[in-house]
């Protein structure tokens, strides 16, 4: 009866702090964007603010979170869904205080897996996720059966754009597809590489205007980021512009993306009870 009675109480206080950790996922219409280096540097701002992070390189095939920090992965997130090693031992340590797991092609395995196997997975990533105020998944171009299921799962979406035409009709056709899967999820909308912050309004009101127009959906514009010589430099360098110039155009706007971010959270908190991630995840694979 002790063992039982300890049981359920590890469980109850994993559910209490999962339930207070953000999911977030990034995602883009299309490649090119640079949302692999918002990720981590968005992550990076959190972090700075005093959040725990853990940032998720889910861009299968072409990760890339690890290189940007000028660091080299042994063991990927191919390793933790193989049974080659625990979660624990592919969460690494970061710049800035931050963890982050390397990318690999692994999500199919975990689609195919026995259900008894998903399982051990799951109660795992409860235990070790809802250790971190937010998840940061840095999700790959386009949508597939696999990804789909993370992104229902998260409890917002960020989509960065560039001002370019085409950038903005991607963004809006993944905002649509997923609108109609989940029409409750939030959106929040960022656009990079921008020439004048004016460049960067006018593409926040028009990807706005269409969603209102066509969807009948709000999302919360975060701002824009130049395209600053100074992240050219960086990504060179493999060293976050964050941490490269903390003075620069690029980080000052960053900076203040994380305020505006951290600000509509504190005005949007709800009374209702957050459904974990890794809930809502267990449940979407347990339906295949």
């Amino acid at each position: 009866m002790k063992d039982q009675a300890e049981s359920l109480r590890l469980k109850l206080t994993s559910s209490e702090k999962n339930s207070r950790t953000k999911a977030i996922a990034v995602v883009s219409g299309k490649g090119g964007v640079g949302k692999s280096n918002l990720s981590l540097n968005f992550s990076l701002s959190l972090a700075k603010s005093g959040s725990s992070v853990l940032l998720l390189d889910m861009d299968i095939g072409m990760g890339n979170i690890d290189i940007l920090m000028g660091r080299t992965s042994d063991k990927t997130i191919v390793d933790y869904l193989s049974g080659a090693s625990s979660l624990k031992d592919v969460v690494l340590e970061g710049l800035g205080g931050i963890h982050y797991i390397a990318g690999g092609s692994g999500l199919s395995r975990l689609v195919k897996m026995e259900e008894s196997h998903v399982q051990v997975l799951f109660e795992e990533m409860d235990t070790l996720l809802g250790g971190y105020d937010y998840l940061i998944f840095d999700m790959g171009a386009g949508i597939n059966e696999e990804s789909l299921k993370f992104l229902l799962s998260v409890d917002e979406i960020f989509v960065v754009t560039t001002p370019e035409p085409t950038s903005i009709m991607d963004a809006y056709a993944t905002i649509k597809y997923l609108h109609l899967v989940n029409p409750e999820i939030p959106f929040y909308l960022i656009v990079n590489k921008v020439q004048t912050s004016n460049d960067g309004k006018d593409t926040l009101q028009r990807l706005s205007n269409v969603l209102k127009r066509f969807l009948d959906r709000e999302a919360i514009s975060l701002g824009s980021i130049p395209d600053d010589r100074t992240i050219q430099q960086a990504v060179s360098r493999q060293i976050p512009f964050l941490n490269f110039n903390p003075k620069s155009a690029a980080s000052k706007a960053l900076e203040e993306i994380t305020t505006r971010y951290k600000q509509a959270q504190f005005t949007e908190q709800s009374s209702m009870p957050k459904i974990p991630f890794v809930t809502k995840l267990k449940k979407f694979f347990f339906e295949r």
